[in-house]
């Protein structure tokens, strides 16, 4: 009996520290700032500091209103995940967009300048192979509106990422031919409503990748138009963005599943 009382005292002590330790675990995130191009720019840096040793990386890259709050959360909720997130700042340090009018001006100096974009989403993916968490070998991209055009221009730059998703981004390319660079695979989530990328557009994008031999995947959600993930973006289509409760949440799952097939297959 005395032996079966000291192991029992022994597997709770063991179980109080082992809850403990979780109780204690907490995401840590802090601002980075790093250069490129002779400009400062300035990203978050987010992990799990319960996990022990290297894991997936993944970049998250913001919509045209900058590097705010609901970017920094989708890295949040990676890092939850069990992954080092790094939401990349496009703009430059303290440049934030307040209205859509300066959001658009700034977004298309970037969008419409693809070397520049290329370059300074490489700048970021360079921060986050540097991070000694970070596997260097499974790292990732996703991005949204703005966000996930940048991510498709990082594959197109032939970065070595496993993958990337673009979430109700643009899919269009001034150089198409550079889809043959692309070394990881692709996935496009997309509002099967959203009048912001045309079908001529997303035909295009799909011949492209035809065309280079990509793997890649594209989902369309029903009802949803542009801009479905963010509930910032109010509840009515007719105005062209809005959020989609359902499609926010399936598109999330979809890049789940993709992650444990690139992740897991390295």
């Amino acid at each position: 009996m005395y032996g079966n009382a000291r192991r029992g005292i022994i597997f709770t002590s063991i179980l109080m520290a082992l809850m403990m330790t979780h109780a204690e675990a907490k995401l840590q995130g802090r601002n980075v700032e790093y250069t490129q191009g002779g400009k400062t720019f300035e990203g978050y840096l987010v992990y799990d500091d319960a996990i022990q040793g290297p894991r997936p990386g993944v970049l998250v890259v913001h919509e045209w209103m900058g590097l705010n709050d609901y970017a920094k959360s989708r890295a949040d909720q990676l890092a939850s995940l069990g992954y080092v997130a790094f939401a990349v700042d496009l703009y430059g340090k303290g440049v934030r967009p307040t209205t859509p009018e300066e959001a658009g001006k700034i977004s298309g100096a970037v969008k419409g300048d693809r070397p520049l974009m290329r370059a300074r989403m490489n700048a970021g993916l360079d921060v986050l192979k540097r991070q000694e968490l970070v596997d260097r070998n499974r790292i990732a991209a996703i991005g949204y509106c703005f966000g996930g055009t940048a991510v498709l221009e990082l594959a197109r730059s032939g970065a070595e990422v496993v993958g990337v998703v673009s979430f109700h981004g643009g899919l269009d390319s001034p150089t198409p031919k550079d889809a043959a660079q692309i070394k990881g695979k692709v996935l496009v989530l997309h509002g099967a409503d959203d009048p912001n990328v045309p079908p001529v557009q997303v035909a295009a994008f799909q011949e492209e990748m035809r065309n280079a031999k990509v793997d890649w995947q594209m989902v369309y959600y029903a009802n949803a138009v542009h801009a479905f993930t963010n509930p910032s973006a109010g509840n009515d289509p007719k105005r062209g963005a809005a959020y989609n409760e359902k499609a926010d949440k399936r598109s999330w799952e979809a890049m789940r599943v993709f992650f444990n097939e690139i992740f897991n297959s390295r």
